[in-house]
């Protein structure tokens, strides 16, 4: 098969690497083959296979393009590609199509880029560059090679750090080199292979995650040895949740009990620095408190108003309910201060987390929470995630404009939900003699008539924003928490009622509307449950990375 008619065979295509270590079970030439025939039944364009008994049972077995490797054990006791010529030319006697040999720097030492021109004029078969850096796939493609792999990226002494695989590096590599670019080693899932694509890749090449069946029944079996451990040993964590009247906190452990709680008024006109010494003593008081009571907080959570990038912990976006918020980097302030690892979430979005790791939502796939306090906010879990939006700006639900051109918002619109159905209106629907929500709240459970009617009123604010959510998502269940729900039955009550006069197919809808189980403090299990998930996260990213060698 000509160059040509081998490049277009394998462009945008997937190549499998049919290898088996000794002492694997399946560690002979009939069962390579037998793994290349079903790679090639599955869609795959190419092989890549190691020795000359394997690639001649592969040649015997698939018509598909072979790439053929020689692993040998080098002076220096370490493995090397096909380090030498005559292990090039027992391949293609074999039936390998290409052959891949070791161009890092340490192959090159051992003639390498010689190498590349002589299996090129005397094997006359294409060469495909094994490298680690960009420098070495420049030296590889200058030197004649016709396509270049990362393959060993992470594998050689000055790459070793890298533990995963780097769409980004074969970007780097597609810019850098005149050849194909092939993206091997650490490919371990569907979305890499796709990321792979996406970076420029001319075909990508997979192979334990498809053809080491002990790898990958040790990568299971571990996973669910660990899980099953994790959730014996009990870890805690210390949630903050920053409101913009307070800031309450307390220490959650992994089944989700609550140890012990706080709060304080939130110094929130008083600017950036003053909420972050705030945030830090707080945390400082929580992290004394927790190991006087024996109990070792693994990570700090806090849950704040405005949008917030998670991956950075940083404040996107803030209203002036927080003054100089935008843009604050809490994490990284934070972590610096106390020493534990800090995740931050925005509030509403962690409540949603909060439902769903510990509260009525346990068992839901889609669902609304909303949050009813001095501000309005909520999140939507849609099909087992939530839905955080492009650019962390999704679940704005108190910002719905639900009367156009109506109150003025903090967010600087008017008419928005929030305007209508915090405790601000709900004292304003009341009327004198009224100081705080929870007052107007008592006084409609005693049948006081103007504050009946003040609850009625939010209630048909509140309808209606949920009445748009309903419609949008068809949610199994909306969970309602703050201050303006506690012992606010009557409220619930009426939300539903109207949703019932207003939403088509009600009855079929099944949907629940209800107050969160996990009452007041529901921030704060928020705050702990984006804390204990963000070591979850960390700790499966720790053992993949460990994992497969390809």
């Amino acid at each position: 098969m000509s160059h040509a008619m081998l490049a277009a065979a394998l462009r945008h295509r997937l190549i499998v690497s049919c290898q088996a270590s000794p002492g694997d079970a399946f560690r002979d030439p009939a069962s390579i083959a037998r793994f290349a025939q079903a790679a090639v039944a599955g869609g795959a364009a190419g092989i890549r296979a190691n020795g000359p008994a394997d690639v001649a049972a592969i040649r015997g077995s698939v018509p598909a393009p072979i790439i053929g490797i020689q692993k040998v054990t080098m002076e220096d006791g370490c493995v090397m590609i096909t380090p030498t010529f005559n292990a090039a030319r027992d391949l293609v006697r074999a039936g390998a199509d290409m052959i891949a040999l070791d161009c890092t720097s340490r192959g090159q030492r051992f003639g390498a880029l010689d190498r590349i021109c002589r299996i090129k004029s005397e094997l006359g078969v294409p060469v495909l560059a094994d490298i680690a850096t960009v420098q070495e796939a420049l030296r590889a493609a200058e030197a004649g090679a016709d396509f270049v792999l990362s393959t060993l990226r992470g594998y050689t002494d000055g790459t070793r750090e890298i533990r995963q695989f780097e769409p980004r590096f074969i970007s780097q590599l597609t810019k850098a080199v005149s050849v194909p670019v092939i993206a091997e080693g650490r490919i371990r899932n569907i979305e890499q292979a796709r990321s792979a694509v996406r970076a420029g890749a001319f075909a990508v090449v997979v192979g334990s995650a498809i053809t080491r069946p002990h790898e990958i029944s040790r990568m299971f079996a571990q996973a669910v040895e660990d899980e099953a451990d994790r959730r014996q040993k009990k870890s805690y964590f210390l949630g903050i949740d920053l409101g913009g009247t307070s800031t309450k906190s307390g220490l959650v452990s992994s089944s989700g009990e609550l140890l012990f709680e706080s709060s304080e008024e939130t110094p929130a006109q008083a600017g950036r620095e003053v909420l972050l010494q705030h945030l830090a003593r707080v945390a400082e008081s929580g992290i004394r408190r927790a190991r006087q009571s024996g109990h070792e907080p693994s990570a700090l959570g806090i849950a704040t108003a405005g949008w917030v990038d998670t991956g950075t912990g940083t404040v996107v976006y803030a209203t002036e309910n927080l003054p100089g918020w935008t843009g604050t980097p809490i994490a990284a302030i934070l972590h610096e201060k106390i020493g534990l690892p800090v995740a931050v979430e925005n509030d509403a979005n962690a409540t949603v987390l909060a439902e769903k790791e510990f509260g009525l939502a346990r068992n839901c796939s889609d669902f609304v929470a909303i949050t009813l306090g001095t501000g309005v906010g909520g999140g939507c879990y849609t099909r087992g995630a939530l839905n955080r939006g492009a650019h962390f700006f999704a679940n704005a639900l108190g910002h719905i404009v639900v009367d156009a051109g109506g109150h003025l918002c903090t967010c600087g619109q008017r008419g928005c939900l929030e305007a209508y159905t915090n405790a601000g209106a709900l004292l304003r629907y009341a009327g004198a003699g009224y100081h705080t929500a929870q007052e107007v709240i008592a006084a409609a459970n005693a049948g006081v008539p103007e504050a009946e009617a003040a609850v009625a009123a939010l209630a048909g604010y509140l309808a209606r924003g949920c009445h748009t959510l309903v419609q949008l998502f068809d949610p199994e269940i909306i969970v309602f928490s703050g201050g303006l729900v506690q012992n606010n039955a009557r409220l619930l009550a009426q939300v539903s009622h109207e949703l019932s006069q207003t939403i088509p197919q009600w009855a079929k809808r099944k949907l629940c509307i209800t107050a969160s189980s996990l009452g007041y403090h529901v921030g704060v299990f928020g705050a702990a449950t984006i804390a204990k998930r963000m070591l979850e996260d960390a700790y499966d990213s720790q053992r993949l990375s460990a994992g497969w060698e390809l």
